[in-house]
């Protein structure tokens, strides 16, 4: 008998895949399709303290075996959230994870707060914002940046706290170092790569707000390696995301060192996409005779 649960920086999760937040909404459409608590997990829209509108259209845009998009954190805000959704969402027997992000290390440890006094199972911290008192630089693109948010959050958090981290850095070890050092329970990775495309037409850039978000099959080769250098480089767990779109993916982040990993880009594609790889990580592991997810969680042999 297969067995696909697993502890995961100390919550059990039933399986190892979980949705990957701003792909899945709150869950409401998809729950109109499946039961949700076939998911391992279900990591909700971007949360921010007070609603907000996003970006101006366009804000997506196609790119081969991708897309683009700059929304710009659409969503209700964290009381419309736990008022209007959390109560849906508990209706289900998997894992609520609250992706949350602030323009300031103020912000988002009140964000923190208010989520984790809800109830939420988990926090994953969008650290892909901008600080509005350093000039708008991403907090997740420096040290300092990753630290001051995290540790921040883990003070007032009385849930496991996951840090999103940007894979636009040089260095994601020192990033994931620096995560973990400031109590981080565990990190995600990777959010989308900044892109750009040009409509040749008009020669203005396709996306309004001139670059965005890269994400889909495309990124998977960098997603998974840069999966590796984090999951070498830290003790805590890793949920592993960026382009996974098959079973076969899903094995290949595991034995880079992922526990759990996040599916996202696909469910646009294909909404059954979850259920479709979590059927085929089911058979891997038969075929190959393993029974148990740890057999396979970092287990790569390098050349």
């Amino acid at each position: 008998m297969i067995d696909l649960s697993l502890n995961f920086a100390g919550i059990k999760f039933k399986n190892p895949i979980v949705t990957a937040s701003g792909t899945f909404g709150f869950g409401r459409e998809y729950g109109q399709l499946y039961d949700l608590s076939k998911l391992g997990g279900i990591c909700v829209k971007g949360l921010t303290l007070a609603p907000r509108l996003g970006n101006k259209p366009a804000r997506i845009a196609e790119a081969p075996m991708g897309m683009l998009n700059s929304v710009g954190l659409q969503n209700p805000g964290a009381d419309a959230f736990i008022r209007d959704e959390l109560t849906f969402l508990r209706k289900f027997d998997t894992v609520i994870i609250a992706n949350i992000s602030g323009n300031t290390v103020e912000e988002y440890a009140q964000i923190a707060e208010k989520l984790s006094d809800a109830k939420v199972d988990m926090l994953e911290v969008n650290v892909s914002c901008p600080n509005v008192k350093a000039g708008g630089l991403q907090f997740g693109t420096t040290v300092q940046g990753v630290s001051s948010v995290t540790k921040a959050v883990r003070e007032v958090s009385k849930v496991p706290v996951m840090v999103k981290l940007s894979p636009n850095v040089t260095d994601i070890a020192e990033i994931a170092r620096a995560a973990e050092g400031e109590g981080a329970d565990a990190i995600s990775l990777i959010n989308t790569l900044l892109a750009m495309r040009i409509d040749t037409l008009t020669r203005k850039p396709s996306l309004a707000n001139n670059v965005g978000g890269l994400s889909g099959p495309a990124i998977f080769p960098v997603a998974l390696r840069m999966v590796w250098q984090a999951a070498s480089a830290v003790k805590i767990p890793v949920l592993g995301m960026g382009g996974v779109a098959s079973g076969n993916d899903a094995v290949e982040m595991f034995l880079a060192g992922a526990s759990l990993v996040g599916v996202g880009t696909a469910c646009f594609d294909d909404p059954y996409a979850p259920l479709r790889i979590i059927s085929a990580i089911e058979k891997y592991m038969t075929d190959q005779n393993i029974t148990f997810l740890s057999d396979l969680i970092g287990r790569l042999e390098l050349n």
